[in-house]
């Protein structure tokens, strides 16, 4: 009998493919769908006219999936986990963005969400494996990086334990996002041109402030120059802001030549500093908390990405007696608190935290929070 996988289909050309390549591969394969977001009730909240059409997004992608796993000839399960999202990842993100730091939900999502409460239906539904569209690769039981570096996402999956990832199959490991699109143009899939999601899971096309201005208060206030104090106009808000911005400043003369570089969140100043090479936005250290390690790998020396596209830094870890890592690097860019720290020995993925704070010279940067 056939090893029975379930798959998590998103309704997308990703997980779509690979519901295909573990098909050829031989095996028993169910999709499973998971509804995370309710829509449909902050539908007269949002005031976003994508809401107010004939379908909802998340139902799209539900007929989407529906219609692929119809179009390969797998069965499609649905299951309800709003609430678990709500509790676990929603509140997660807007907590983080009271502290005035920026968080990450999507990894909250696959520890709590996709590698937990999906693990558990899927084990429910009799599965030996699971498996999702991810770009990743297990190897003798350790987390890799993809083939496809460009889309790589085991930042994504840097919190995820040992014990999440036995038993998980990821079959886009293994070629790249333009062989996707052609494996489904050759089956002639519903989502073969689907473009694909890009921006926060659950706020999607939506303007970013009209979402989030619905769950959180604006608190407007000053734009001030750390250089001398001048206050060179106003915020709407420290939450729609991250260090290294410089797009959406509005602050007149200096278009796009004042960078982010801090937070007040007493004052709720946000601080801003001239030309990205300001020494403000440099840092060369930080402290790590919520550390994860996938394995029993746990290195003085590696390299780390501080952000999902950024480049991997060499990096020196400590391990502290309260659990968290004071990781040391040479001088980087918008090291930011709330943002990951994943950290990789060549292509494997070890595991990885929370930046809890943001250091220069083994002090704390008084303008970051």
């Amino acid at each position: 009998m056939n090893k029975k996988v379930i798959i998590g289909m998103s309704g997308g050309v990703d997980s779509s493919v690979a519901a295909i390549l573990l098909k050829e591969q031989g095996y028993d394969v169910e999709g499973l769908f998971m509804r995370n977001w309710d829509a449909a009730i902050n539908n007269d909240i949002l005031g976003n006219p994508t809401l107010n059409e004939n379908i909802c997004p998340q139902e799209q992608d539900y007929n989407d999936a529906l219609k692929v796993c119809e179009e390969i000839g797998i069965p499609l399960h649905r299951i309800d986990f709003v609430k678990e999202y709500w509790d676990y990842v929603f509140t997660y993100f807007l907590e983080e963005l009271k502290k005035g730091r920026t968080p990450n939900p999507d990894i909250m999502c696959n520890k709590y969400i996709k590698f937990d409460y999906f693990i558990r239906e899927a084990k429910r539904l009799g599965a030996d494996y699971i498996a999702t569209g991810h770009y990743a690769k297990m190897k003798d039981g350790k987390l890799c990086r993809s083939k496809d570096t460009n889309k790589d996402q085991t930042y994504f999956l840097s919190q995820l334990s040992k014990e999440q990832l036995e038993n998980v199959l990821f079959p886009l490991g293994d070629i790249e996002k333009s062989e996707v699109r052609e494996i489904a143009k050759k089956y002639n899939l519903t989502t073969a041109s689907k473009k694909d999601s890009t921006g926060i899971c659950f706020i999607g096309e939506r303007n970013f402030k009209n979402f989030l201005k619905n769950y959180l208060p604006n608190l407007p206030g000053d734009i001030v120059n750390i250089d001398n104090n001048e206050v060179l106009g106003k915020h709407i808000g420290l939450m729609y802001y991250t260090i290294g911005q410089r797009r959406g400043l509005d602050i007149g003369g200096y278009e796009n030549r004042m960078f982010v570089v801090g937070k007040n969140l007493e004052k709720n100043i946000l601080y801003v500093a001239l030309g990205e090479d300001n020494d403000y936005l440099l840092s060369d250290s930080c402290i790590v908390e919520m550390v994860n390690f996938n394995g029993d790998e746990r290195p003085s020396e590696c390299t780390a990405k501080f952000r999902y596209r950024a480049s991997d830094y060499p990096v020196k870890i400590e391990y502290l007696d309260d659990g968290n890592l004071l990781v040391r690097y040479d001088n980087i860019k918008s090291v930011t608190p709330g943002q990951a720290c994943v950290l990789y020995l060549g292509e494997r993925c070890l595991g990885g935290g929370i930046i809890k704070e943001v250091r220069k010279n083994d002090e704390k940067l008084w303008y970051l929070l």
